[in-house]
């Protein structure tokens, strides 16, 4: 799947036929806040982002998916009419992938993608799995299953999840989980024991695997394979 942030409408559904007909499942986004929206959802293979966006510029955008580890790793490809030296080199230099600069042709887009998404195969570490009874949790593909059955999760409730899965069954402070989750939008520590609710609740069988640990934070007990 490939999430694109673009606010002309032209080029957004150019792109989206495109790539759609060479096998790519494309949704397009016109606002940064229905992107953000969307990642309380599923997770793309690869991010396409304009710059010049109404609200929040593509660069902050950029910013934040590399500082949010459920993202960090996708690959990101800029689409701007800003060419200039300088532009590139600031969008790079904050961990874009590649930059096409406007207007560009749909072979040379579909080419670059193609690049890009090879790369990111070659170098992309070990698939990491974990099963913890009936949880199953696939990062690399965002799979969560309880059972067999299919658990949608929000943004958040994902983060959090992989924050406790990622501690090998260690404590979590509850400081640490809201800066791993919340980053700069730090809040308060109520708002985590609301998330940490809900998401037992949609693990259903399997929410007990998170254990409260009084006084200190959350972690995740049972046995755990990698």
């Amino acid at each position: 799947m490939v999430y694109m942030l673009e606010d002309d409408d032209n080029i957004r559904k150019l792109v989206s036929y495109a790539l759609g007909r060479e096998g790519y499942d494309v949704r397009g986004f016109d606002t940064p806040r229905r992107f953000w929206d969307a990642l309380g959802g599923d997770v793309p293979e690869l991010f396409l982002l304009d710059i010049m966006l109404p609200g929040e510029d593509g660069l902050s955008v950029l910013k934040r998916l590399r500082g949010t580890p459920a993202t960090a790793d996708i690959p990101v490809i800029m689409l701007t009419a800003k060419d200039s030296e300088f532009d590139k080199v600031t969008g790079l230099d904050m961990g874009a992938d590649d930059y096409i600069a406007k207007p560009f042709g749909m072979t040379e887009l579909i080419s670059r993608v193609r690049a890009v998404l090879r790369r990111y195969e070659k170098t992309a570490p070990r698939e990491k799995v974990y099963q913890i009874g009936g949880l199953y949790v696939n990062p690399a593909k965002h799979i969560i299953e309880v059972s067999g059955k299919n658990v949608e999760l929000s943004y958040k409730e994902y983060l959090l999840l992989m924050a406790l899965l990622e501690a090998d069954g260690k404590v979590v402070e509850r400081e640490t989980l809201l800066s791993k989750v919340w980053g700069e939008y730090y809040t308060e520590s109520r708002t985590l024991d609301v998330h940490i609710r809900k998401l037992r609740v949609k693990l259903g069988e399997a929410g007990g695997v998170i254990q409260t640990v009084k006084g200190i934070g959350y972690k995740i007990g049972g046995d755990k394979h990698e």
